[in-house]
This record gives C-alpha cells, structure tokens and sequence, in this order.
C-alpha cells in the first residue's frame, strides 16, 4: 500500500472535483434508497387506508416526496457521473504528465535497461490503472460508509433495534468484504499486469522482428510463446471474472438474509407500535436500496492488486536517479561557441567494448567541420555526448572552456541546434509542430521558414493550421526530413550539430538544402555529421572516424593527396555514383 501514496499525494490538486463526485454518489444513492423505501410504504399505506384515506389520509405529501426522490436521483446521477469522470480524467492526465516529467531526466541512461516497448506499457497502461484508485476504491468507499451512517441515523428515529441491526450489517459488511476481496484478488492482479507488459512486449518483438524470425525459422516457434502468454493473460482474467461473480453473489446473499432477519424482528412491532403496519414495508425496501451502496465495494478492492502492481511498475522507473543532472544556475548564456573535446573515452552500461576511444576533437567559434565515417563508428553517440545524453566515462568536453556540467539545461539548449537522424512529427498541427523550436515565432516567419526548405506546398489548403496526422503519416520521408531543418532554422543558436541531415533526399534537394545551411550557418560553428560526400568541399576541416576513433583529419584536398582513409571512401563512392561524386565534391 505504501506504493501508492506517491500518487495519492497527486490526488490533492483536484480535491474539489473528487471531493464534489462523492457527495454527488452520495445524494444519489440516498434519493434512489429514498424513492425505493417511501414508494414501498406509500403503496402499502394507501391499500391498508383503502377508500377511507381518501379524506384521512395525506396522499399529495408521499407523492411528491416520490417525485422529487426520482428527479434527485436522475439528475444526481447525471451529474455524479459528470464531475466523477470528469476529476478522473483530469487525475490521469496529471498522473500522464507527472510521470513523463520524472522519465525525461531519466533518458537515456537510467532507461537503457527498459525496452522500448516496456516503457510505454509502464508509461500508457500502467499509468491508466492508477485511475482505477478513484472511481473503484475512493469513491465507493466513502460513499457507502456515508450512506450506511445517513440511513442507520434515518431509520433509528422509527426503530433503533432494527437501524442498527441493518447498520452492524453493512458496516460489517464493508469492513470484511474489501479485505476478502483484496486478499483473494490480489495475486490475479499481479499476474494480470504482469502478463499485460509480458503480452504486449512479446507482440512488439514479434511483429518487429519478421523479417529475421522469416529467416531463421521461428516465426512458428515465436508465435506459439505469444499464444501461450495471451492463454495464462484469458485465464487470469477468467479467474477474476469469476471472482466479481463471487462478490456480486454475495452481496446479493447478504442482501437477501439481512432482509429476513428484519422482516423477523419487525413481526412483533416497530417502534412503539404493536404491529408493523406500512412501516413494515419501509424496513424492506430500504436494506434492498441500502445493499447497492456496498455493491461496487466488493468488486473493487479485488481490483486494488493490479492497481498496486502498476503503481510498483511506474515507481521502479520513476524513482531513479537520472544518470546526468544539471545545476540550477550556470555557466552564461553566449552568441557564440566552440567546442573541444579531451581524451574521450565512452561505452554504453553492461557493454564491454567501448564506443569511443580516445576522441580529441577541436571546433572553434564559426568553425564548419564534417565528421564522416560508416554506420556503427560512433558519429551518432558522440553527439549524445556533446548534448549530455551521456557524460563520459574518461576525457572532457568543454564549451566555450567550461566543462559541459557547468551548465545549465535550458542554456545548453539554448547554445545547440541539434538535428537527428530521426525526426519526430507530433500529432498536432504543423504550426505547433513548428513552434515547438520558437514558441514566439508569427506565421510569417513560420511560413517563410517551410518555403526555404522547399515545403511550400504544405501551405496550401488549410496552411499552417493542417493536421499533420500520428507521427506526420501524411509526410513522407523527406519531407519528415525537411521539417526538422525547419525547426532547425528556427532555433538560432551558436552551435549547429546536424546528423544526416539530407538523408533521404534527392540530389536536386540535397543540393539546394546544403546551400541554405551554407548561408545561414556563415556565422555558427557547425557540426555535420554524415556517411555522403557531398558539399564536404565547403567544410573547413573533414574528420574521418572508424571504430570509435578519430583517424584522419584536415581540408577535402589534403586529405585527397594523402590517399588514407577519405581518399579510399573517396574512391569508392565515385565508382559507385558513375563520376556524380566527382561533380558533388
């Protein structure tokens, strides 16, 4: 239980909204035991009073407390289910954003151990169990304990013996029942949850990996252990159907013997009355009402388990300690930058080759340098080093000659324009999706932007206000690619570190695209980090890695006569390109 109240703190900022959905269950449930209970007795008053009651007997009072019972609970229940849903969503998408602000610091370092997959179950499903706590277990709880007070205090004023008899009942009934529940339902909640993440991580894999499960023959093999986790998830749930049966069955038991029991102790009068009379109808239908009160109790705190076994999920991840931190305050803010690394060595946790060996690179205030080389030599990881996804375990990277850690996140973002292999479009619309790289940016300049990278077609129609769909379904590939440049030229800052960034474009584009980064980066150090050739002639200096080393560096022309390592890629791409690199380079 201890578990949960991290998120139960949460709790306290929609206190009203929670606290309002209560008291709304609460009136509800009172007018619909009210409007059960007095039509009971009204019936039976009004057959017992017979032809006579029509000048002895008040029969408007009874009817319109029967209306206004019905009208109560209608719009009680309408409105209940309003606010409850209502603080319930505004709870999970506070529970939502609470826990992505305790994952970002954590990446990559303190996740790396999580498949991706894996996270988003604990971030999306588990995170949506937590809501269960509300509506399943808060809310039900107090509102039968009030109703059983509410009711017990009613009846007492007719008959204090029955009241509190239906009353030791109920509350026995709720104190027992949760415990019960909890108790039985909290291993099939652990398994359910457990069996979730297992189920949808095994489908993630399998649907991932096709192409290799094709190809070595275990697609049949990989596809009977779904089988058979999705088998234990059925049956695990089957148990807990059977279970809410139970509780339901019941409830229904307990209801019924408890309406015996007074039927039994009124025979021989109720209050100071010798005989029951209509009142003896009163005292039925009210513990009949009274039991739907406890209804949802029952069934709920068999669900506590799972909600216990999510929130433990969520916590293992949010409760790390982010490998890199950042100091509140620090080094200042500059227009301008440079760059130099020291010594840096770097491989990722439970890896024993390192990635990096070694690395001493240099680029000075306006400086333009490309770092070339083949996939898997360590480009990409040295960039996440200079951003501080990482800190190295050796060495030192020093920005305007203070080490990296002296500054803080928000100004180490504001220095850097990072452009990555992998653009992400949102689901939103392309302004937003433009704003998110200068939220003060007018449409003018947000337009003007898309027309440098040849997106003006995007514009039309509904312009910036078009949908862009679930990760920019609509976009192609090289367009993903050219709205990232866009963000790009948005955020104007000294240093430019840029990853591919004509990847999947054409000639034509790719050529049009270098020469805007070669105008607007005149006055920027920039970083281009890339496996093509071309526009490597306007670069200052060319760095050429291989297996987490720097091997050779210096001007496109002098690397040329040196016939090394640029001079064999060199080589090998003008064969391949039929003399088009020649005309590139």
């Amino acid at each position: 239980m201890k578990t949960l109240l991290p998120f139960l703190a949460l709790y306290r900022r929609h206190s009203f909204l929670m606290a309002l959905g209560i008291l709304l269950a609460i009136v509800t449930l009172l007018a619909s035991i009210s409007l059960l209970s007095l039509s009971g007795w009204f019936l039976a008053a009004s057959s017992l009073a017979g032809i006579a009651g029509l000048y002895s007997f008040n029969y408007m009072l009874p009817a319109a407390g029967v209306r206004g019972a019905a009208i109560f609970r209608t719009a009680g229940r309408y409105a209940e289910r309003l606010v409850s849903h209502d603080a319930t969503f505004r709870v999970l998408a506070h529970l939502r954003v609470f826990t992505f602000t305790r994952l970002l610091p954590l990446s990559p370092g303190a996740i790396a151990r999580f498949q991706k997959a894996e996270l988003l179950n604990r971030l999306v499903a588990d995170v949506d169990t937590l809501d269960h706590l509300y509506l399943r277990v808060i809310s039900p709880l107090i509102t039968a304990l009030v109703v059983i007070v509410v009711v017990t205090l009613g009846l007492g004023y007719l008959d204090l013996r029955l009241a509190l008899t239906l009353g030791g009942i109920m509350l026995g009934l709720l104190v027992l029942l949760p415990v019960v529940f909890y108790r039985a339902g909290q291993p099939i909640g652990r398994d359910l949850t457990q069996l979730r993440a297992e189920y949808r991580t095994q489908l993630h894999s399998w649907l991932q990996g096709q192409a290799e499960l094709v190809i070595f023959g275990e697609q049949a093999r990989s596809r009977q252990q779904l089988d058979a986790i999705e088998q234990n998830w059925l049956d695990r749930q089957q148990q807990q159907a059977k279970l809410s049966g139970l509780s339901q069955a019941l409830m229904i038991a307990a209801s019924g013997l408890t309406l015996c029991l007074l039927l039994w102790l009124a025979a021989g009068g109720i209050g100071s009355l010798p005989a029951p009379g209509a009142l003896l109808a009163l005292f039925v239908f009210t513990p009949l009402a009274a039991f739907e009160a406890l209804g949802p109790v029952a069934g709920a705190f068999q669900h506590l388990g799972q909600v216990i076994a999510s929130a433990g999920r969520v916590s293992q991840i949010i409760d790390q300690q982010p490998t890199v931190t950042f100091p509140g305050e620090g080094a200042p803010l500059t227009k301008q930058a440079s760059i130099r690394l020291q010594d840096v060595s770097f491989s990722y946790p439970l890896q024993p080759l390192a990635v990096l060996k070694g690395i001493d690179l240099t680029l000075t205030t306006g400086e333009k340098v490309a770092l070339l080389g083949k996939t898997g030599c360590g480009k990409s990881t040295l960039i996440q080093l200079m951003t501080r996804a990482w800190d190295p375990q050796q060495g030192s990277i020093l920005l305007n000659d203070q080490p990296l850690a002296n500054y803080a996140e928000s100004t180490l973002r504001s220095m850097m324009t990072i452009l990555s292999q992998r653009v992400h479009v949102f689901n939103s619309t392309l302004r937003d999706n433009l704003l998110l790289a200068a939220p003060d940016s007018s449409d003018d300049r947000l337009a003007e932007v898309l027309r440098q990278v040849e997106l003006q077609s995007l514009l039309e129609d509904q312009g910036l206000n078009a949908w862009l769909g679930e990760g920019g379904r609509q976009l192609s590939g090289g367009e993903q690619r050219r709205l990232g440049l866009a963000r790009a030229l948005l955020h104007d800052a000294p240093l430019w570190i840029l990853d591919e960034p004509t990847e999947g474009l054409d000639a034509e584009t790719e050529r049009h695209i270098l020469s805007l980064l070669e105008t607007h980066c005149q006055h920027k150090t920039l970083l281009l980090v890339t496996h093509r050739l071309a526009g490597l002639n306007k670069m200052d200096r060319i760095c050429v890695m291989e297996e987490g080393q720097i091997v050779e560096q210096g001007q496109p022309a002098e690397l040329l006569a040196r016939q090394g390592h640029y001079a064999g890629l060199y080589t090998k791409t003008l064969m391949m390109q039929g003399g088009e690199a020649n005309a590139q380079l």
